[in-house]
């Protein structure tokens, strides 16, 4: 087993010779590449071990969690030199599949579990959100114009980067699915004076967005609603979905654009930000399992033919990979500050998941698979929009 693990080791080594790092074994035997101080990973049984060969990074994130295995030095630096050599435990597709079927059976979202699959991760509580978010609670990929941003700054951005491809006209009506804490709908309504709607299926989003939509009072032009985007009613000028889709699942991906298409109204544009990926995939099976359960990453081309199946004409599509990997980043950061607090509210276990969770998040944006999509379209052909995508990128 040592000798198998020595043999992954070789690999990580030929994809970086210039990488410092070691793996310290349970008999405290150890081997090191470079100048050792990168990062330094301690297997602490043949169990774990077995554990983490057998499953791959599904098994390396149960036993990190449970204490089985520790990482001292740059965790990202360790996911970095995993993605290099695509250590999955297994090079067969069809096994990774495999793998996969039984969490996407105990997670799948139909509406009786789409509420409790949500309620698992969002609802932690504002409390600890608050810890590592900016001020506006935006819990999505934000937008730097320059790298000096501050995260709050970046995720103001954002909003603004989409109301411009949005063209959004103040007394538009603007639908917001999956509206998180309001962040897009408040920002909307104060800069561009739109009347708008948005849903959410955690309370606690629910709360928090209804109360601060009252306090800013704007409570006369938006609202929220506590509803499954299925339950929608009525028909917009607009609609945008930041970071929900992640979590509509595979086999309800149909059902997410004929809702759409059913909201929209002709010739509306619609604006779909989303994590995705170029290739094939089966789902990141302990992200999906302990993280976001119910969670499925769709392939670009996969969104594309399933709206170009609806009758959505595609506009636009950018790739902010780097931008998500910069906002997991300072996410982190705020969340190393506030470490103590995080373990005074939940313990040790929550505090190893979440930090592999936003960790490996990152190295996946920066050198795996990972894409986070910005999709303009229009449902139906539009023929009176802008010939180009100048207004987007102005300065002034």
């Amino acid at each position: 087993m040592k000798r198998t693990f020595e043999q992954i080791a070789d690999r990580m080594h030929l994809s970086d010779p210039s990488a410092g790092f070691a793996i310290r074994f349970w008999d405290g035997t150890s081997v090191s590449y470079g100048n050792g101080s990168g990062v330094t990973l301690h297997i602490k049984s043949e169990k774990s071990a077995a554990a983490v060969l057998a499953k791959g990074f599904l098994g390396f994130g149960e036993e990190f969690t449970a204490g089985g295995v520790e990482v001292e030095g740059d965790l990202q630096e360790l996911c970095r030199l995993a993605l290099a050599i695509k250590f999955d435990g297994t090079s067969s597709p069809l096994l990774r599949k495999l793998r996969f079927l039984p969490v996407y059976l105990k997670t799948r979202d139909t509406e009786d579990r789409a509420a409790r699959n949500i309620s698992r991760h969002y609802d932690l509580g504002n409390d600890f959100f608050t810890l590592y978010l900016d001020p506006s609670m935006t819990y999505s990929c934000a937008y730097f114009r320059s790298p000096h941003d501050s995260l709050e700054q970046a995720q103001q951005n954002k909003y603004e980067h989409i109301c411009r491809k949005l063209m959004l006209k103040p007394g538009e009506t603007l639908l917001d699915i999956g509206c998180g804490w309001g962040g897009m709908l408040i920002y909307a309504a104060r800069e561009y004076r739109i009347k708008g709607v948005g849903n959410t299926l955690s309370t606690n989003q629910f709360e928090h967005s209804h109360g601060r939509i009252r306090e800013l009072g704007l409570d006369h032009s938006i609202s929220i609603a506590l509803a499954d985007y299925r339950k929608l009613t009525g028909q917009f000028d607009k609609i945008v979905s930041i970071g929900m889709f992640e979590h509509v699942g595979k086999e309800f991906i149909p059902v997410f654009m004929k809702t759409m298409s059913r909201l929209l109204k002709p010739g509306g544009l619609g604006l779909l930000h989303t994590i995705g990926t170029d290739a094939d995939s089966y789902g990141e099976t302990w992200a999906c399992r302990y993280i976001f359960p119910g969670g499925y990453i769709p392939k670009l081309s996969e969104i594309i033919d399933h709206m170009g199946n609806t009758g959505f004409s595609i506009l636009d599509v950018e790739n902010l990979r780097l931008h998500y990997a910069r906002t997991l980043d300072l996410w982190a950061e705020n969340f190393e500050k506030k470490i103590d607090q995080v373990r005074q509210m939940f313990d040790d276990t929550f505090v190893r998941m979440w930090k592999l969770y936003l960790h490996s998040a990152s190295a996946g944006f920066k050198h795996g698979d990972n894409r986070v999509y910005q999709i303009l379209f229009s449902n139906g052909l539009n023929n009176d929009l802008p010939w180009t995508r100048e207004g987007v990128y102005r300065t002034a």
